[in-house]
């Protein structure tokens, strides 16, 4: 049996003293997609059913001539997953910064991980 060792209290305020910004919010995502239950958006592969939680960086309207699109880049810390919503221009709640959980299958455009009209929940600000 393989025990993991935790930082002593020394070490994490050390750590968390010379991380930058943007490695605590990665560290803290990443803790909130594993109290989640949900996937690591690095650990999914292509035409698997599943769950991640994040933080939306991007919102995205693509106006098409035959079908409009509403795209957001999902990040959980450790990948992004873009999620596409087909003949959407705008979802109330859908925006950059909101928390949410996502269900759907993946698949792979232009090498980024994609989850076309995924089912979703908003998370409560904190």
């Amino acid at each position: 049996m393989a025990t993991v060792e935790r930082p002593s209290p020394l070490h994490r305020f050390f750590r968390r003293l010379m991380a930058s910004e943007a490695e605590l919010d990665a560290e803290e995502l990443q803790r909130s997609t594993a109290e989640s239950g949900c996937v690591s958006a690095c650990d999914v592969k292509r035409g698997q059913l599943v769950s991640v939680s994040g933080r939306l960086r991007t919102v995205v309207y693509t106006p098409r001539t035959n079908l409009p699109t509403l795209e957001a880049d999902l990040y959980d810390g450790s990948d992004v997953v873009t999620l596409v919503w087909l003949g959407r221009r705008h979802i109330a709640g859908i925006e950059p910064g909101r928390a949410l959980s996502v269900r759907g299958r993946i698949a792979v455009r232009e090498g980024r991980k994609v989850i076309y009209n995924p089912y979703y929940e908003l998370e409560l600000p904190r």
